[in-house]
């Protein structure tokens, strides 16, 4: 696949997921990455079990370098000054303040490289009253609205991953491009800045929507009931997902395929408006029918009606599916301490072509030599 930000080098200083996760998804399209940790210790992302390559780390760092560097010490902050000066993008996501104590505040980085795009990555912004707070996944989902749709009120803990830090970094990298892309025209650089609290109030931007124009509250089950989703345990005790939606035939279908045609004489099912006002009832029905049968059986027939479903995959299950097997989703690469290294592949294709190569993370400091080799052979260049 064409590497379509192949010449843009990026420095970030991420830890955790939102810087990681936005340089990742740039490093993903064809950018160079250099992660710049901590002497000893890296990313604290990267501790597990003794070591330095945890699970949690490997989903976020993939197609990056890496190099340890205390800019504390005059020697690592010519170093780190260097890559600065080669660089196109600078990601950190410090709470405000921090890049500066580390000496790599805008202003000092800007007086380095003027075209730098500088990403400032927070919790809850730069400046107010919140801003110095802690902000993980879970704070920035509860603050935005967000984690009480998700909440089941009859069994109230948290639940799913880490959708917060993950989305930041979306936001973030889509920042970022818009910047490069202004600075092909004018020249120069720009800060980009965004919050845990700011990305996860726009992502939540239907209940906000939904309030302000009908002065509607959502709810867990707000969204499921109009849209008319479900789930049901079948007879093997496997899951399966149907989303029903507004179109006639589905139900139809839905209704042939559970051998119950007359369904719809039933007043409280007959319209859309009933079946959402009525969904608790509908899954009282609907319940022990899918129990009754093993899940492949329901796929057979529910794809024969053409009703909107899948199974309901765990991790281990779903890229075996023979859709994602043909979409080349799982890819591989040499595990930089022997052995394979799996991933998912990028969901972005370019003229048709999926982007199957990949490069596992880095160990730390793995690319030390590499970087400064680099920087040298420009640096005697430019003299």
């Amino acid at each position: 696949m064409a590497n379509v930000l192949e010449g843009i080098r990026v420095i970030e200083q991420g830890t955790f997921i939102t810087g990681p996760a936005a340089s990742m998804l740039l490093a993903d399209l064809g950018a160079e990455v250099i992660k710049v940790e901590r002497p000893g210790s890296g990313d604290p992302f990267r501790a597990f079990k003794g070591g330095l390559y945890s699970p949690h780390f490997q989903t976020y760092n993939r197609n990056k370098k890496s190099i340890t560097l205390d800019t504390k010490s005059e020697e690592d902050l010519a170093i780190f000054d260097e890559l600065i000066r080669s660089a196109d993008v600078y990601i950190q996501n410090f709470r405000p303040g921090t890049a500066d104590r580390l000496g790599a505040g805008e202003e000092r980085l800007r007086s380095i490289n003027e075209k730098l795009i500088y990403c400032g990555i927070s919790g809850f912004g730069n400046d107010g009253p919140a801003a110095a707070r802690p902000a993980y996944d879970t704070v920035a989902q509860a603050a935005s609205g967000f984690l009480g749709l998700f909440i089941n009120p009859e069994n109230p803990r948290v639940v799913g991953p880490a959708v917060a830090d993950s989305l930041t970094g979306f936001y973030a990298a889509y920042g970022i491009l818009g910047a490069l892309h202004e600075r092909n025209r004018t020249g120069k650089g720009r800060r980009v800045d965004v919050s845990m609290l700011e990305a996860m109030c726009h992502f939540n931007l239907d209940a906000f929507t939904h309030f302000y124009a009908e002065n509607e509250v959502m709810g867990p089950y707000s969204r499921p009931q109009v849209s008319q989703s479900y789930v049901f345990e079948c007879a093997d005790g496997n899951w399966i997902a149907l989303h029903m939606s507004s179109p006639e035939k589905f139900w139809q279908g839905l209704a042939n395929a559970m051998e119950i045609p007359d369904l719809f004489e039933d007043e409280r099912f007959a319209t859309r408006e009933g079946r959402i006002a009525h969904q608790e009832d509908l899954i009282d029905l609907m319940g022990p029918i899918f129990k009754s049968l093993p899940r492949a059986t329901w796929c057979e027939r529910l794809e024969q009606e053409d009703v909107p479903h899948s199974p309901m995959y765990r991790p281990d299950e779903a890229l075996e599916d023979p859709q994602a097997k043909h979409l080349n989703l799982l890819v591989s690469a040499p595990h930089p301490s022997g052995g394979e290294w799996k991933t998912v592949r990028s969901p972005i294709s370019y003229d048709g072509q999926q982007n199957t190569s990949v490069n596992a993370p880095p160990l730390l400091d793995q690319n030390r030599e590499e970087i400064l080799r680099h920087l040298t052979k420009k640096k005697v260049v430019s003299f």
